[in-house]
């Protein structure tokens, strides 16, 4: 196992004279058998800044070391790093014992220990009936348990995950995060997961790393993250819905600066006979909680509700309260958080 430190870390493409920068100075420090989530929109930069740490792309300037070991100028072979990706990489005409020692055949490790290896992953990962079939024999949430099992033989310093549940079904999707928990649990493995589903990051992190357009917006647990976004990007991205994020505070939402945008998270918003008056324009019933969605002036928000909360009806007009205590501010022209006393 092993630490991965980022350090002033750019990623750009020339075409001719063009430069196109792509990755705008990461740094970031990765704790020995940490399990981080780097996440963010289609185009961010995520998937680029983990192909970076495989040796997949060439770093344009910065460092990354795993380990005391910087890597700019390593092979992808010796990183010791291994990688599960979005679509399996299963060689179909092997069975899946095959398919996992592959790599450890390829390196000459002895079949005896070869042997030991699989049967050990796939007792941890439950393939164990599995090993004899081919791929195509198998489910998707099997056939990622084979990637992820081949790459535990390997026995790396570092774990790297590029979108490994987007081809699964929502359910499959939860049960393999669970199973992703107890894996880091059991090895401790430093790992780097790439997702653009936020619902994975908050539930996978230990510390997420939030992407946008290549920059770095913020690097912290995901309670953090949550309850004190850095900025308007993060606040909007991370949370479903998302925080409401008003450009022109109400005159009730005291203790603010001026002129600067308001953020209240639906969930903070109370109903009553006092407070902000909205009109009603739709609302959502999703199980034990409601979405309404209203307008304040020419500006929408969302409050959730719970089920035994009885909403108001689509067009009229209601009323809701702040929680003082969970006002956020953000500076309008560069989005930043404010902080307040």
């Amino acid at each position: 196992m092993a630490s991965i430190t980022f350090r002033n870390v750019v990623k750009q493409y020339r075409a001719g004279k063009n430069v196109n920068k792509v990755i705008h100075g990461v740094n970031a420090d990765i704790a020995d058998g940490e399990f981080v989530v780097i996440v963010g929109p289609s185009g961010c930069g995520k998937s680029t800044l983990l192909r970076m740490v495989a040796g997949l792309e060439e770093i344009s300037e910065g460092e990354i070391s795993i380990g005391p070991r910087m890597v700019n100028n390593l092979e992808p072979a010796e990183r010791d790093i291994a990688m599960v990706f979005q679509n399996y990489a299963l060689y179909p005409h092997m069975s899946v014992f095959e398919n996992m020692a592959y790599g450890l055949k390829i390196a000459k490790v002895p079949l005896e220990e070869i042997k030991t290896r699989v049967d050990k992953a796939a007792k941890i990962l439950e393939i164990g009936p599995f090993l004899t079939r081919r791929p195509r024999e198998l489910s998707g949430g099997q056939r990622q348990r084979v990637a992820m099992g081949r790459a535990i033989v390997r026995q790396p310093q570092v774990f790297l995950f590029d979108e490994p549940l987007s081809n699964l079904d929502a359910k499959l999707r939860a049960q393999t995060r669970l199973e992703i928990r107890k894996l880091h649990r059991e090895l401790g493995i430093t790992s780097l997961f790439v997702t653009h589903d936020q619902v994975e990051a908050m539930t996978l992190a230990q510390r997420m790393m939030v992407m946008n357009a290549g920059v770095m917006e913020q690097f912290d647990t995901p309670e953090s993250v949550y309850n004190h976004p850095a900025t308007t990007f993060v606040a909007s991205f991370i949370g479903s819905p998302p925080m409401n994020l008003l450009l022109k505070a109400p005159n009730a939402a005291h203790g603010g600066p001026a002129g600067a945008i308001l953020g209240i998270r639906p969930e903070h918003l109370t109903l009553g006979t006092e407070g902000w008056p909205l009109l009603v324009e739709t609302v959502e019933l999703l199980g034990a909680e409601r979405l309404i969605h209203a307008r304040l002036g020419d500006e929408m928000l969302t409050i959730r509700t719970e089920e035994a909360t009885p909403p108001p009806a689509v067009g009229s007009t209601c009323h809701a309260l702040p929680r003082p205590d969970r006002l956020h501010w953000f500076d309008a022209g560069t989005g930043r958080r404010i902080e307040t006393a």
